[in-house]
């Protein structure tokens, strides 16, 4: 299974690295969109459409988001969608995991399945805004997320049980631990001063988000990064939820060794729109 999971991930990391890195945004907006499109196809079935049904969503998807950016929709300022999807996560978030798998499928099916379309549509839109505003900026992003995750699941394991004791969210996803997320989020903090550290010494592709909301002072920088992080571990703990709903383990198998792409991408969903937000207004 690990030598599963570090082959697709050196796979996906051979086309993701070029695309991003290229003058041209093209490939890194196809490729982006081919992802997202595979997420909405994966949605649909967690929604309980048939294959065909949901076969036809991520292929819309796709075409939602091609043409969206052939007709410059990408390059507009967007203000007011990232205050209306950060609004959507935060809501979403306190209430799911209070109320938990029962509160959730009491939503109406068809707005469970739009609610969940329109975030993978601004989580692309977020996420192409991302790349334009400078290669450092989208990488500080993606390695907070990252780093949060990895260090969850290290200082889970390593003193999960000892200190608090208690799950994070039992019901829903029973290995994630308070040591987890306080360790996760420890990690992000020592992650930002390094890559100010780094930023402040050396030429960067753009100023990263780090130093974006640095601009409004210290207090500002570690509210936000705290926030920051912990939606992407409500992210991660909502996919689960839509699993435990749908009574599967994972989103699907696209991804050998890791499931499916909501399984990858769920943390980077709410964490997207929220982090432009921060840096817009």
């Amino acid at each position: 299974m690990l030598k599963q999971r570090i082959l697709t991930a050196l796979v996906l990391l051979a086309f993701l690295v070029p695309a991003v890195m290229a003058d041209d945004p093209s490939a890194f907006v196809l490729l982006s969109a081919v992802l997202i499109a595979a997420a909405g196809w994966e949605w649909s079935r967690l929604c309980g459409w048939l294959p065909w049904a949901s076969l036809s969503a991520g292929v819309a998807c796709l075409l939602a988001c091609l043409f969206f950016w052939s007709s410059g929709g990408t390059q507009q300022p967007l203000p007011l969608l990232w205050l209306m999807m950060s609004t959507v996560w935060v809501l979403t978030a306190a209430g799911l995991l209070k109320g938990g798998v029962p509160l959730w499928l009491q939503v109406p099916a068809l707005v469970r399945w739009l609610t969940g379309i329109i975030a993978l549509f601004a989580a692309w839109v977020a996420l192409v805004q991302a790349r334009a505003m400078g290669i450092n900026f989208l990488f500080s992003i993606f390695f907070l997320v990252w780093g949060a995750d990895v260090a969850a699941y290290f200082c889970g394991r390593l003193w999960g049980g000892r200190w608090i004791g208690r799950k994070l969210a039992a019901q829903i996803s029973p290995g994630k631990t308070w040591e987890g997320a306080l360790g996760g989020f420890a990690v992000v903090l020592l992650l930002t001063y390094a890559w100010q550290h780094l930023e402040a010494s050396g030429q960067w592709l753009g100023p990263s988000l780090y130093a974006r909301l640095a601009i409004h002072g210290p207090i500002f920088l570690v509210v936000s990064v705290a926030f920051l992080t912990t939606m992407s571990v409500a992210g991660d703990l909502l996919e689960s939820l839509f699993k435990r709903a749908a009574g599967v383990k994972d989103s699907s198998q696209l991804l050998p060794g890791h499931g499916g792409v909501l399984d990858r991408i769920d943390a980077l969903l709410p964490v997207l729109p929220l982090a432009m937000l921060l840096c817009v207004f």
